[in-house]
């Protein structure tokens, strides 16, 4: 877990038996449901699990305890006040940034944590932004309100200027950092007070605020809560008409119970985000957050899915994660739209095209399980059995179910891709996985342990789609792709631990890429003998570079006399794949092409001719074009942002200058300075321990992915001459 942004993924409803939903922590969100329990949950604790102890609940990866950090999702279900709720935890690191991009697609809500001496920091944009694209709901907590330097007024300021969210102040603190003692909750106009000798947070009192003891608070109190029902009014239209009517002369009189429901109205609409406060490390102000989650965010009947209708009840699910258990095999997590999922179902999995079954049917509880009969809409599951489902992959009750649901789609007018077959056009969105921008090599400790090693990095991959493998065509080495440093190390560490192997990994490497500056022709024939038939294919590209960003290369078709169009639909797939194969290659680094357009002019094929030999004829012309053109190097960019105290910020400035870093401006955060620019990630490999020695530890950064840049001529002939060893 990160300290800067946490979010919790979570939905409730009342219903009368047992129903999940999700709740993630990006510190995300929980998911709630009304429900009568009769499911036994938790676990035997000696003590208070605590992320500053390192024995968290769902950071349960020994990497995990060790580094003090998540770098894996981790669902665990808990009740609170007649609701269940199903959170997950998922990281704040960048590294793994997929884990909440695949957690917040299965959600219905979501809570935001912040320092609250920090306020909202690189990675809390990144994550917003999430966010912001699968349209969830949020509740923002600002925690660690007894932390020297913890600023309300700050940090609800940086939410409004940053995220150009409109804060809805529910609460306000008694007290700040030492001082910290309680919360005032605005709505109810009544103190939250903690006793200040209990450590678990279970013990304080609530009053409410009279004029004789708490004359100041309560004015503090009166006047907050007046502006909340008037920026409430502002954005809901319902609510105004209530006040206007009724209320106007005296805001006193308005029901907290009438500006709650309001509230919700408005969470759900997304236009105003209710703002929270307290402090996770003694359980100050946790209570009424997870009131707050209940009363304010959605339950799953309240969250609109169009494809729903299609499905009417038959079982509609989404696979967003898989992971590997020794005894039990894969487990797959999925989040149920529709239906109901029983152990020993047979399920139709769209995607792969396959049937399978689930053998078992769990509750998630981070590392521990509950088996249970089973579960319905709306719910997160964890089956077992499932060896050939993966992320992002649509789970059906049967492949009769998706056509049934396909035509009604089309009676309905629903469909949006007419050229799909019937049902492709019922994939349910699934996750995007993000380009890695690092690669290194990693060897067996032997020959003979190779296929252990192929085995774990397929598991591996299964778990986690942002970490590709690939075999260098060159030297037949196995070559790791990930989003950073802390993701390659972590996947080398979990070999070792998970799977019993002393791998070795090479020098870490940057994912460049590569592109062209000039329009270029090519032709080339292919003519082979194999066995009594002719292979003869005559192809005529040009190659040139466009203006969009586009990491796939833009093919066209441009038809002339010299293009028998029936004989180019026929061909038509073999052409984009030898497209597509030559431009995985560049001919500078062996990087891929990014930024270009392929034009088809002119070809030519012998009758019988096998459309793999028109792919090969197709990729060898397009490479020969590629090399023929002015080449460019394109080098991944990367945010930066730098905390760093005001005494060590000229050695930092000095460093950054070093490393090609391009500075866009220099923020004050209370006592220190905030860093924020550009630099290339070649220059960044070990920065934290060069940050640690010129700062004596007290500096962060965070680092995102921006953008692609060409590289100055000076750069590329440096580097070119490194790759070939001329340096």
């Amino acid at each position: 877990m990160l300290t800067n942004l946490r979010i919790f993924a979570m939905s409730h409803q009342t219903i009368p038996s047992v129903y999940i939903n999700n709740i993630c922590c990006y510190k995300i969100r929980a998911s709630l449901k009304r429900l009568k329990p009769h499911v036994p949950l938790g676990r035997n604790c000696s003590s208070l699990p605590d992320v500053d102890d390192g024995d968290t609940v769902t950071d349960f990866m020994a990497q995990e305890r060790e580094r003090g950090i998540t770098i894996q999702s981790a669902a665990v279900t808990f009740d609170w006040k007649g609701y269940r709720v199903n959170l997950i935890d998922t990281p704040g690191h960048v590294d793994f940034t997929l884990e909440v991009e695949r957690c917040l697609r299965v959600l219905d809500g979501a809570v935001a944590v912040f320092d609250a001496s920090a306020g909202v920091e690189a990675q809390t944009l990144t994550v917003w932004r999430q966010a912001d694209k699968h349209n969830i709901p949020r509740i923002c907590f600002l925690n660690k309100m007894d932390k020297t330097g913890a600023s309300f007024k700050y940090a609800v300021e940086s939410i409004r200027e940053k995220l150009k969210a409109k804060p809805l102040l529910l609460q306000l603190p008694i007290g700040e950092a030492k001082t910290f003692k309680g919360v005032v909750d605005v709505v109810m106009k009544e103190k939250l007070l903690w006793n200040c000798n209990s450590n678990d947070g279970k013990d304080f009192e609530r009053k409410p605020l009279l004029e004789m003891n708490d004359p100041e608070l309560l004015k503090e109190t009166t006047e907050a809560r007046n502006a909340l029902i008037e920026q409430v009014a502002d954005l809901d239209d319902e609510f105004a008409d209530l006040v206007l009517e009724e209320f106007s002369e005296n805001f006193d009189l308005l029901p907290a119970e009438k500006l709650q429901t309001a509230i919700h109205r408005v969470t759900l609409a997304q236009t105003a985000v209710p703002v929270l406060c307290g402090s996770a490390l003694k359980n100050k102000g946790i209570q009424p957050l997870l009131d707050a989650v209940t009363m304010y965010l959605p339950s799953p009947e309240e969250r609109n899915y169009e494809f729903l209708q299609w499905y009417k009840d038959d079982l509609c699910a989404l696979a967003f994660k898989v992971l590997h258990d020794k005894q039990r095999g894969p487990l797959v997590f999925m989040r149920i739209y529709s239906g109901t999922i029983k152990p020993q179902l047979a399920i139709h999995n769209i995607n792969g095209n396959c049937t399978e079954r689930i053998s078992r049917l769990l509750l998630p509880f981070a590392d521990q399980h509950v088996e249970i009969p089973s579960l319905t809409a709306g719910n997160i599951a964890l089956t077992v059995g499932l060896k050939h489902t993966a992320t992002g992959d649509t789970i059906v009750s049967s492949k009769s179910s998706a056509l049934a649901a396909a035509r009604r789609a089309e009676r309905e007018g629903e469909k949006k891709h007419r050229q799909n077959n019937e049902a492709e056009r019922l994939l349910l969105a699934g996750v995007e996985i993000p380009e890695p921008v690092f690669f290194c090599t990693i060897e067996p400790p032997s020959l003979s342990k190779q296929p252990d090693l192929e085995h774990a990095l397929k598991c591996l991959q299964r778990e986690d789609p942002s970490l590709k493998v690939r075999l260098d065509p060159d030297s037949g080495q196995t070559v790791l792709c990930g989003m950073g440093e802390l993701h390659i190390e972590i996947i080398h560490d979990r070999i070792k631990r998970e799977y019993g192997l002393e791998t070795y990994l090479g020098p870490l490497q940057v994912a460049y890429r590569e592109t062209i500056l000039n329009s270029v022709r090519a032709t080339d024939t292919l003519d082979r003998t194999l066995g009594d038939k002719r292979h003869l294919v005559t192809v005529e590209v040009e190659a040139r570079p466009i203006e969009t960003s586009s990491v796939m290369p833009v093919i066209e078709f441009e038809y002339a006399e010299s293009i028998n169009e029936g004989l180019l639909k026929v061909s038509q797939e073999a052409i984009e794949n030898g497209i597509h194969s030559a431009c995985l290659q560049g001919p500078l680094l062996g990087s891929p092409i990014q930024d270009v357009a392929i034009t088809l002019h002119s070809l030519t094929i012998h009758p019988g001719t096998s459309t793999t030999m028109i792919s090969a004829c197709v990729s060898r012309c397009v490479q020969k074009a590629l090399k023929k053109a002015d080449k460019q190097v394109l080098e991944p960019l990367m945010n930066l942002e730098v905390t760093v105290a005001r005494d060590y910020l000229s050695p930092v400035l000095a460093d950054l200058a070093q490393r090609r870093g391009n500075i866009q401006e220099i923020q004050t955060r209370q006592d220190n300075k905030v860093v924020i620019g550009f630099v290339p990630l070649a220059e960044i490999m070990g920065y934290s321990t060069v940050l640690r020695t010129l700062t004596s530890g007290s500096a962060t950064f965070a680092l995102e992915l921006s953008t692609y840049q060409a590289m100055n001529p000076q750069d590329q002939n440096t580097l070119l001459n490194r790759r070939s060893g001329l340096t």
